[in-house]
């Protein structure tokens, strides 16, 4: 039976003893620890910005008309030479409309289903922003404000103005921060805009938009779906877009096939159309978790090589205290409670620290105009990574200290005492 009180007591005397050696491979578990928690905090931080600046926007699943060319050439139709190798040069696309044919159905129909969260429409259109003789080519997207940010977050990429001021406003736009640059425009102020027809409409700058991508902001600009559709002269069924946000975006991929099966329309699910920045994401993450396990594994070398050290150093204390009725099993539980201490004490001191220093860094004023909604430095401060870190330290320290202790349980008293 190990008597832990006793077995405790002389480890805390081994380490007190030895207080430098002690205090070097705690600083080695904490700073292995805080370096471990500042990295993948500042890093998750970051890779989850850098998500929502790309994913905030995009629709789980965006539905609309495809221009392509035809499938079936009039050549085949002719069955005279249905047998025969058709060769068909300069094919051109196929005439088909913009507009999704039942969009209001189909959108009802979306929105009844149980794994949707939202699906609203759009109208997309060619224009030119006028100023004076000049004429700017951009794009106007018609969209119901509200459901936009509800949806896909749109309040957060105004740097001017609100959602609620577009949707009060029939006449008012969203002017993209690049158009207003070029044009030195404000919220207030009227810009003209010029349809592929040549119709001129004025509109009232009622915000400022920024997605943080500067060829977008040049071009992009919001306003209302009615208002979209009586600069274009089109009813109030026309839509060109269907933006489809999910409960669970695993269920993206299946039920964009099944609405381009349905319904004959390109359905574009979020992976699809993200794939290389996904891939850049899956990158830096097993970077940053590769990094972290080594400082880490490092910290553990040094408990190692400490612990083998103390072994030589207390030959004599061992082979007293087997010599008094200690058994190698106690001995063993001497110097693994050593290391475990070690682990406990270094652990803790590197969450404060971590904790510290991250907390320390997502305060540092961090402004840039690709991502006007980010004023400090993105950090990530998941309960997750100090519950890792603590196990990892005592892990690493237990298997830092097992080898020793091994070594110290089969030492021979009387060959160290004849020694002497």
């Amino acid at each position: 039976m190990i008597n832990w009180s006793v077995i405790l007591t002389i480890a805390k005397t081994h380490l007190i003893t030895k207080r430098k050696q002690t205090a070097v491979a705690a600083l080695g578990v904490t700073f292995g620890i805080g370096a471990y928690i500042t990295l993948v905090s500042f890093m998750t931080g970051l890779n989850t910005m850098l998500d929502d600046l790309m994913m905030n926007r995009t629709p789980h699943i965006h539905i609309y008309n495809e221009i392509e060319p035809s499938k079936e050439q009039p050549i085949a139709l002719y069955k005279q030479l249905e047998n025969a190798t058709h060769v068909v040069h300069s094919i051109k696309p196929k005439l088909s409309q913009k507009k999704i044919h039942n969009a209001l159905p189909l959108i009802k129909y979306l929105n009844e289903d149980p794994n949707v969260k939202g699906a609203i429409p759009q109208l997309k259109a060619q224009i030119f922003y006028i100023a004076g003789s000049i004429e700017i080519a951009g794009n106007l997207t018609g969209i119901d404000a509200l459901d936009e940010a509800r949806l896909f977050n749109l309040k957060d990429y105004i740097v001017a103005g609100s959602v609620e001021d577009l949707h009060k406003n029939e006449n008012g736009i969203l002017l993209g921060i690049g158009v207003a640059k070029k044009m030195s425009l404000h919220v207030g102020d009227r810009i003209q805009i010029s349809t592929s027809k040549g119709d001129v409409f004025p509109l009232r700058i009622v915000g400022l938009y920024q997605s943080g991508i500067t060829d977008i902001d040049a071009i992009q600009s919001y306003t209302n779906l009615k208002t979209v559709q009586r600069i274009l002269g089109e009813a109030e069924n026309y839509v060109t877009d269907i933006n489809v946000k999910l409960n669970k975006i695993a269920m993206a991929l299946p039920m964009a096939k099944k609405i381009e099966h349905q319904f004959e329309l390109k359905a574009i699910d979020i992976n699809t159309a993200n794939a290389q920045f996904e891939t850049g994401t899956t990158v830096r993450n097993l970077i940053t978790y590769a990094v972290s396990i080594t400082l880490l594994i490092v910290a553990g070398f040094g408990i190692y090589n400490i612990l083998n050290m103390l072994i030589y150093e207390k030959m004599n204390d061992i082979a007293i205290l087997k010599a008094t009725g200690f058994s190698g099993k106690d001995v063993q539980m001497i110097f693994m409670s050593q290391a475990m201490i070690i682990g406990l004490i270094g652990g803790v001191l590197g969450l404060l620290l971590g904790f510290g220093l991250s907390y320390g860094i997502s305060h540092i004023p961090f402004e840039t105009e690709a991502m006007p909604t980010v004023k400090t430095y993105p950090i990530n401060f998941n309960p997750w990574f100090y519950g890792i870190g603590i196990v990892f330290a005592l892990i690493s320290t237990f298997f830092a200290g097992y080898l020793p202790a091994q070594k110290a349980k089969k030492i021979d008293p009387v060959k160290i005492i004849r020694g002497q």
